[in-house]
């Protein structure tokens, strides 16, 4: 076809076509926007989404989708595919309420946390993760390095879906079987360090419970990481209720590049840590300059925890773009050391998931009782209802108090009560992804704006993990007490701050907070 923009700066783009249409009368004009008075088009100057043309001080251009930096780590935008179609601010001003939560000029930066949640609202694929996956061809294609790879726990009940499997069908022999044909040279699973961190941040509840900073009480999990940016930039007042346990995938890499590299005489500037996740935020939380717990213990600081995360939607282009089909593969099985999980771990990616594994093995600790079987099916955490509440009698301590957040909207209520001074909570699980993990921003576009039915079919499978193990509780981890045993020592013991545990800066200076709809 002729074409017609030649001479006019290149092709016609589909957001100048939106633009155009808005600003030009006749039968294009009348669909694509809605006229305002004196003929202007109710956008203003530049075409918005209807639903958009509120009182604000945010322009026309930002308005109509979430503002990224060029250098965000987590995300890009490719304004060729862009359609100002408004769904990505939607998720970001009404289901996450950060970029209804700042007001303009900026101070220095674009607040973001870098969630992900506008990529899978956004209908057109304009907004991605930052694909990193050539680094990890690089890597294997390196024989100098050794790589090794983690998968987390929500990858394995989504990928499947991206090679038309069914949602939630669980592909985990079959994905463990696929990275080893990719190149890599070792495949742990994530679900291990989920224990670990289980019986790092149980055992700091316990003693904050016990008198040990009962100040700063509740508790919070700090396992997500665009919910600790969020706390960093909106909440700085409640850093100290953070839990300084890492999340399961730092302490991973910082196993990998000490216990791991010791135990088989490598090298640990030679291993190239690789995480595969359900997250975008990931990627950023990776790149933080506290995330070398390894480096810090060896003495050498260039050495990352971990040096690449992909997200579950990287990692499937990457197996498709190698000929492998994932659905004929054979299952195969993780290398051991790091790989042994509970039924605990295994339910680290939905929301709920986390406190449940903790209250069994806290129960456990504080009492030296195995916790009761209703603990291990805590009907009142489960389900993907935004904001839960419930509590459990442990001997000798009383009623521990918890509540359950996804979606950082929904952070904002209890942060909210929390800094009013209403604390009836002793512990708060907070994922800033509606429904948990396996909702998260690296996942596969199943349903676009994401449906409750996906999350539900993914969220099953993963319950239906913990159903089946054997060990459901994360102190009973065989491969856990031998690390503890061998290296560790014990929970929350000097070695284990420093490879296991870290601290969060106060972001809120960069961000001129307040509601553009005040």
């Amino acid at each position: 076809m002729e074409n017609r923009n030649k001479g006019r700066g290149g092709p016609l783009s589909r957001r100048s076509f939106f633009r155009l249409a808005g600003k030009t009368g006749g039968a294009a004009g009348a669909v694509v926007a809605t006229s305002a008075c004196e003929g202007q088009p109710a956008g203003g100057n530049g075409w918005v989404p209807e639903q958009y043309n509120a009182k604000g001080n945010f322009p026309v251009q930002v308005r109509g989708r979430v503002p990224i930096d060029p250098a965000n780590l987590s995300i890009v935008r490719d304004d060729r595919k862009c359609i100002l179609c408004g769904q990505c601010a939607e998720a970001c001003d009404h289901v996450q309420s950060v970029m209804g939560h700042y007001r303009l000029p900026l101070i220095d930066t674009i607040p973001c946390v870098d969630c992900g949640q506008c990529s899978l609202w956004c209908p057109s694929a304009a907004i991605t993760e930052r694909d990193d996956s050539t680094r990890l061809l690089r890597a294997i294609a390196d024989k100098t390095l050794h790589v090794v790879v983690q998968m987390a726990p929500s990858t394995r009940v989504a990928l499947g879906e991206d090679f038309g499997l069914p949602v939630g069908t669980n592909v985990e022999g079959q994905q463990i079987a696929a990275l080893r044909k990719l190149g890599v040279d070792a495949v742990f699973d994530t679900n291990f360090s989920a224990d670990l961190t289980i019986m790092e941040e149980a055992t700091e509840l316990v003693g904050r419970i016990a008198g040990k900073g009962r100040e700063t009480l509740p508790q919070f999990t700090s396992c997500c990481p665009g919910w600790v940016r969020f706390c960093e930039m909106f909440y700085p007042d409640m850093i100290p209720h953070l839990s300084s346990a890492k999340s399961p995938m730092t302490m991973m890499g910082a196993m990998i590049k000490t216990h791991y590299a010791d135990r088989k005489g490598i090298d640990p500037a030679k291993i190239v840590s690789v995480a595969i996740m359900p997250c975008t935020a990931k990627k950023s939380e990776a790149a933080r300059p506290e995330m070398n717990g390894a480096g810090r213990q060896l003495g050498r600081p260039e050495i990352r925890d971990i040096d690449i995360v992909l997200t579950t939607r990287e990692l499937a282009r990457m197996i498709k773009a190698a000929g492998i089909d994932l659905t004929a593969l054979p299952p195969e099985s993780c290398d051991g050391l790091l790989s042994e999980y509970t039924g605990a771990g295994a339910i680290f990616g939905n929301t709920g998931g986390v406190m449940e594994a903790a209250v069994r093995t806290a129960y456990f600790l504080a009492t030296n009782r195995r916790p009761p079987d209703a603990l291990l099916e805590w009907q009142p955490v489960r389900g993907l209802k935004g904001l839960k509440e419930a509590s459990v009698a442990i001997p000798g301590v009383g009623d521990v108090r918890v509540a359950i957040v996804s979606g950082l909207g929904n952070a904002r209520q209890i942060l909210d009560r929390v800094r009013s001074g209403a604390k009836p909570w002793h512990f708060i699980e907070v994922m800033a992804c509606p429904g948990g993990c396996i909702a998260g921003g690296g996942q596969p576009r199943s349903a676009v704006p994401p449906s409750d039915t996906i999350r539900q079919a993914r969220s099953g499978a993963i319950y239906s993990v913990d159903e089946r193990a054997t060990i459901r509780l994360s102190h009973e981890n065989g491969e856990i007490k031998a690390v503890y045993e061998s290296y560790l020592g014990r929970p929350n013991s000097e070695l284990a701050h420093h490879l296991l545990h870290t601290g969060y800066t106060d972001r809120s200076m960069h961000v001129a907070t307040g509601n553009r709809r005040d």
